[in-house]
């Protein structure tokens, strides 16, 4: 688990790029009145405000602090609590209506709890804008048991220096109570749909994706069409679909899995799945590279330790695979992430190739440095180690062909001993000869 000074720090640097001001002197407005009834109405945690006030209210005012619910991006939906500390959040923008996302007021109980996704509490002068040096606020997210997605925070503000230590715990558990009440009705939700369709056979998936009736992938999540049609499912197969109004009704087709290609050496990654080119953003390229290398799996907390060290967020990686597996439906299984059906990787080739003394195989792969971008430690690991022995095995037993294709490379381009060893064994008259010997010449 993270601790509290690096949950702060990691805060700061973020509010810091995010270039909050820290003279700001209260919170944005994003809701008018008309505004946040409908924002409330609609709003996943409306049913369970009684339960939180129940729950926080009473030692909130005792305490002379106050109760804020807000909703995913950090926006207050709700606040209670003592009369002359809601006076006080008046004048700061900590009223219903406002916004307290960490992009916008920088570190604060609300935002960060949101962006560091753990119960998070931030005292005094630990706040980024100075305004808030009189407060300590403590906030806990609330996520979704159905998608696991966060539905917003809840959080008790106070002005004091700090709050009393188990104020943290209390408001995490508070957190948790509301995520077992959301848990229970989706149970309660998904018995009564397994009782109407009880009839029918297949996979019985809920309109937000979830498993919750077959023999396989119970827990599951599936990316699902709006209407009939067909669905990959998490072990790569085929699937056709029925919507019957509440839920999806899918039936597995026999099959082969489909190919899923990973192009991540060199230019842009991108990968090929279901004949389809899908460009790659530099996380979702990150993450199938730990895939493709750990191929046992791995969960959201192996995977963020993996890329951010400990800096890193499992709700956020949770996310981006989300994300991914929408990009890719059927390449992602879970429990752990790990990839599924038939995987081919332009790194995994390269590593089999060197095994094999196979050079033709290397200089046709290996088309640069894997994801140059990428700051990860493992990825730079993985990265600077395959670069070493590509290079060391084509200056050691490559002819003119590999050692000039590696030449193209971003790292072979003005490598000094691979040039000299090109112009040693290349003819003067070889084009090849002259292009390494300008190369020489700037190089030097």
């Amino acid at each position: 688990m993270r601790s509290r000074d690096t949950i702060i720090s990691a805060s700061w640097r973020r509010s810091l790029a995010a270039g909050v001001d820290p003279g700001v002197r209260a919170a944005p407005l994003v809701y008018d009145h008309t505004d946040i009834s409908t924002a409330r109405a609609a709003h996943p945690l409306r049913e369970l405000v009684p339960l939180l006030r129940h729950t926080l209210l009473q030692i909130a005012d005792e305490a002379a602090h106050i109760m804020v619910v807000t909703d995913a991006d950090g926006n207050v939906l709700w606040r209670d609590g003592h009369s002359e500390v809601l006076r006080r959040a008046d004048g700061i923008g900590l009223a219903d209506g406002f916004a307290w996302a960490e992009s916008v007021v920088g570190t604060n109980g609300i935002g960060t709890a949101l962006a560091a996704g753990v119960p998070t509490s931030v005292y005094g002068e630990q706040h980024h804008i100075e305004v808030l040096h009189g407060w300590s606020c403590v906030g806990a997210p609330i996520v979704d048991p159905d998608t696991g997605a966060v539905l917003g925070c809840v959080d008790i503000s106070g002005i004091a220096k700090s709050l009393p230590p188990a104020t943290v715990a209390l408001v995490g558990a508070t957190a948790q109570l509301a995520e077992s009440h959301l848990a229970l009705r989706m149970r309660e939700s998904d018995e009564r749909i397994r009782t109407r369709h009880a009839a029918r056979s297949g996979l019985l998936v809920s309109c937000s994706g979830r498993v919750i009736a077959g023999e396989r992938f119970q827990g599951e999540r599936v990316s699902l069409p709006s209407e009939g049609g067909r669905v990959v499912l998490p072990d790569g197969h085929v699937g056709d679909v029925e919507f019957l109004g509440d839920s999806y009704l899918v039936n597995p087709r026999r099959g082969t899995l489909p190919r899923l290609s990973l192009n991540l050496l060199g230019g842009a990654p991108f990968a090929e799945y279901s004949g389809r080119r899908v460009p790659l953003s530099l996380r979702h390229a990150e993450i199938l590279t730990l895939l493709a290398t750990h191929p046992r799996g791995l969960n959201a907390e192996q995977l963020s330790f993996l890329l951010y060290g400990d800096h890193g967020n499992p709700v956020t990686i949770r996310a981006e695979i989300h994300r991914l597996r929408a990009q890719l439906p059927g390449a992602v299984a879970a429990k752990p992430y790990r990839l599924v059906g038939e995987v081919d990787a332009d790194l995994l080739t390269v590593r089999r190739a060197l095994s094999t003394g196979d050079l033709d195989t290397v200089v046709n792969r290996y088309q640069g440095p894997l994801l140059p971008r990428s700051e990860s430690f493992e990825i730079r690991r993985e990265r600077n180690e395959l670069e070493a022995r590509v290079r060391s095995e084509i200056l050691g037993k490559g002819n003119a062909t590999h050692l000039w294709s590696y030449a193209q490379t971003s790292g072979g381009h003005d490598d000094v001993a691979i040039l000299e060893r090109i112009m040693s064994i290349v003819p003067a008259e070889d084009h090849r000869h002259a292009a390494a010997s300008v190369r020489l010449t700037h190089s030097c």
